[in-house]
């Protein structure tokens, strides 16, 4: 959340993140463009650098879910000029949002509160052998049948991104997200539900759920 209101403040238009970010960026009317990449920094440099060899005027601006801020244009700051830092940034993404609000004469958490109710949430599943993992997954992106049994107890399926892992979109505010880890025998589940609470709940229901999909017989 203090990543968009990070590029709000600095008056970005184009924002490219991973797919596992709070999909509230693309409800900010100041952000005409927005591009999901796979998980990862040098993912969301990509998209910048393919944004700006479009636009070489673009204000393009990327973040992860960790905080990490990348800056791919001029911006102007209170104390002038802020150069364009296509590296993550630690402490804008802190500094920007409390200098915005201040202005605002609002508190940070009267600014964040402002912006669309999403909420996100994620864990994993440890000691998953990559690949049950990798087939299953499989099974529910080339079987629509398995996948809508599997999703039934937590709602019908609107939307399918398979950027990184599977991406299901539930009904208006709802989003579950499956993904094995790259580099260890891990499950990752990532949620979006419409407050904290939520969220957890429909964490604790897909852990659950993945954990006795991936049972051994």
């Amino acid at each position: 959340m203090c990543s968009a209101c990070s590029a709000r403040a600095l008056g970005a238009e184009v924002i490219c993140t991973p797919v596992s970010s709070n999909s509230m960026v693309a409800e900010i009317p100041a952000f005409r463009a927005l591009h999901l990449t796979k998980i990862g920094s040098p993912f969301v440099i990509a998209a910048m650098e393919a944004a700006l060899a479009a636009d070489p005027s673009a204000k393009v601006v990327g973040f992860e879910a960790n905080g990490g801020f990348l800056l791919g244009f001029e911006a102007k700051a209170p104390a002038g000029p802020l150069p364009a830092l296509m590296t993550r940034d630690a402490v804008l993404p802190i500094v920007a949002p409390l200098v915005a609000a201040r202005a605002a004469g609002q508190s940070l958490a009267q600014a964040v509160a402002a912006l669309p109710a999403r909420f996100t949430a994620a864990d994993r599943l440890t000691e998953m052998p990559t690949e049950a993992s990798a087939a299953f997954l499989a099974s529910l992106r080339e079987n629509a049948q398995a996948r809508a049994e599997f999703l039934a107890p937590l709602g019908e399926e609107c939307a399918l991104d398979n950027t990184d892992g599977l991406r299901i979109t539930l009904g208006r505010t709802r989003v579950l997200h499956l993904r094995p880890s790259g580099n260890a025998p891990e499950f990752r589940v990532y949620v979006e539900a419409e407050t904290p609470a939520a969220a957890q709940e429909l964490l604790g229901r897909a852990l659950t759920m993945v954990a006795q999909a991936l049972a051994p017989c």
